[in-house]
Order: structure tokens, then sequence, then C-alpha cells
């Protein structure tokens, strides 16, 4: 049973794993703490994919004084080799004493193999503390490994009359600097980032992140990781000098013809033909390892998202002003008719960002 410094070691542990939100992908963000006679002997978090896990920045730090101490980890301890070690093994080699995980590893691969291989070597071992904390910090990972799938945010910006352009498509800008500067942060910790052809015609958006006075990376200056941009353009009619094509990082645009598919391909973009539903694009997602999909688009291609059962959080900036009858609205859902139809929202969170709102919802059931 969790005692309350259990819960207070756990929490310092998500702290840290918390700090790797824009660095890890496609890996989870994971914390780990070590203490030995109520003492912190060493602590750590997942930097990088392909660097060191949690768990052994934390043996690294604590050296000998691993030995009989307490392990607090935000995942279970990974029990198979990959780009490093097992961590389970670095863990029974050090002689930690006691294992406490806030959540078993979704990870087919490991799914309780991890904590296993520590009780046959005779340790201790828990799961469960402040599990959905740990689960919260990786939505995407989670919901890739159980489903195959990807999480998937949908940015929208619109009026206080809930429009989102102009009747002409001009949108630039309906809400502040602050509030487009926290969309960056959206980006940041996005696997890929989604839009239509419309948007990349009417407002020639770049969708890179963008360098900021605020750090991307809790440890020190580096590269910025870039998302996967996607183009959904069923007739390729995106341009090959497109900003979305031209900005650093990768861009793949997903189109049903070939003509005009060389010249992307020419400009550096990678372009694949199909049938392409918003379900679709998900599972090519998932298959290339993307665990948070932001999708930045017009009313219609975030709404065909939501129609299709594929948005687990709604985020809307909403601007103090009025755009009027005429604009644009906020998303196009077909079928709506009668009151019983609506769309039932959860509001998770509230914030003011600079003189805008941020509203995040996940959607109920209908």
């Amino acid at each position: 049973m969790a005692d309350i410094r259990d819960r207070e070691y756990m929490s310092r542990a998500l702290q840290l794993a918390q700090q790797a939100l824009y660095s890890t992908d496609p890996n989870p963000r994971v914390g780990c703490v070590l203490v030995r006679d109520d003492e912190v002997v060493g602590e750590g978090w997942h930097q990088r994919a392909g660097e060191a896990h949690a768990e052994r920045h934390a043996l690294a730090q604590a050296g000998a004084r691993a030995n009989g101490a307490t392990c607090y980890v935000t995942l279970e301890p990974c029990s198979h080799t990959g780009r490093t070690g097992p961590c389970a093994q670095a863990l029974i080699d050090a002689g930690v004493a006691r294992v406490v995980a806030a959540m078993q590893d979704p990870n087919p691969q490991v799914a309780g193999q991890g904590l296993a291989r520590l009780r046959e070597a005779g340790i201790e071992t828990e799961v469960g503390l402040l599990e959905d904390a740990a689960k919260a910090l990786n939505p995407g990972f989670v919901r890739r490994m159980a489903d195959g799938l990807p999480f998937v945010r949908v940015k929208l910006a619109m009026s206080v009359d809930g429009r989102t352009a102009m009747a002409s498509g001009e949108s630039q800008w309906i809400t502040g600097p602050e509030a487009r500067e926290d969309v960056q942060r959206l980006r940041a910790r996005s696997s890929a980032v989604v839009t239509g052809i419309g948007t990349v015609l009417t407002d020639e958006p770049a969708l890179t992140v963008r360098p900021h006075s605020w750090q991307f990376s809790a440890y020190g200056p580096g590269p910025v990781r870039q998302p996967l941009r996607v183009v959904m353009d069923r007739q390729l009619r995106t341009p090959a000098d497109a900003a979305v094509v031209r900005g650093e990082g990768d861009c793949l645009v997903l189109g049903g013809v070939e003509t005009g598919a060389q010249a992307l391909r020419d400009a550096g973009a990678e372009v694949m033909i199909g049938q392409w539903t918003p379900r679709a694009v998900l599972a090519e997602l998932a298959r290339r390892g993307c665990n948070e999909v932001l999708v930045e688009a017009g009313a219609g291609l975030a709404g065909a998202f939501l129609v299709a059962g594929c948005v687990d959080e709604l985020v809307v900036y909403m601007a103090p002003v009025l755009l009027g009858s005429e604009a644009r609205p906020l998303l196009v859902l077909p079928g709506i008719e009668r009151m019983a139809q609506r769309q039932h929202l959860n509001l998770r969170e509230m914030r003011a960002i600079g003189a805008d709102l941020r509203l995040s919802f996940t959607l109920k059931p209908r």
C-alpha cells in the first residue's frame, strides 16, 4: 500500500517526465527517482529517442547508492533490447530492492514482462500509483499501443460568434500573438501536423515549430524536433514551392491522382497516392510511429475528422471579436438537423492566453 512518501516521490518522477514533453517522440515520456533511506540518491528522465532511458540516468547518478534503493518510475521498466538495453536488468544488476511503477507498459513487447523479470529476481514490485497522471503524459503512446491509432487533437481559432474566417477565406489573424505562440507548443509535442489543401492555398502555412525564447528542451539548447507535415490533397494542387513543402523537416502529401506528384517529389516532399479518409491517414501515421497528431485545418477537414470519430481533443482559441454571419463556421458537420443529434462536449480546461481564451474539450459519445 503506497504511503504519502511514495506519492511524493512518484510526483517528482512525473515532474521529471514532463521535461521530455517535446523531445522523446516516438518514445514515451518517462521519469525515474531512486530513494534510499528516505533520501533521493538518483533521478533522471528519458531525454531523446535512442538515448539512455530514465532508469539509466538515475542509476548513473546514484552509483553504488542504488543498492537497496526503491525505484519510482512513471512507466514499467522495459525488458527488451532496442536501441538501449533492458532497464529491468539494469535495476536488477544495481541491486535495487523495490520498484514502484505508475503504470504497466502498453507496448506488447513489454506489457508486464519487465515487472515479471524484476519479481523473478526477488525485487518487490508495485504498479498503479498515480496511474492516471502517468497516462496523461503519454496519451498518444498509450493510444497507439492499445488501438493502433495516434491521439488526435484538432486545433481551431474562432471569434466569439463562432466564425473562423471571412467569407473570402481571410483568417490571419483572428487570435493574438500569445495564442499563436501557444499553438507552437501544441506543434512541438506532436508527431505530425495534418492540414488540407484549402488551408495551404489560402493561408500558405509552414506548419513548422519556430525558435522561441522558451526552450523545447528542458536539458539545454538543441535542435528543435520538427513534426511531420501532412497535406491531404486529393487532386495534388499543392505548389512545389509552398512553404509547407519547403520548410525544415519532412512533408508528406496524400493525394488521389499521380498528376503533379513528380514535381512535389523533386521539391523534397514525399507523395503517397490512395483513398485517404481520416481513419486511413491516422493508420498510416501510426504505422510511422506517430503518437500525437495535431489537425490544423479549415472547417471542412476538421469537421470530417470529427464526423469520422477520429478526434480525441478539441482545442479552441476564442478571440474577443465578432466576424459576422457571412463569415465561415467553426466546423462543417452535416446531418445534424435536430437537437437530439447535437454533439456534446466535456470542457476539460479553460485558460486565458493573452486576450484570448483557450478551451479544451473531449467529445461525449452520442
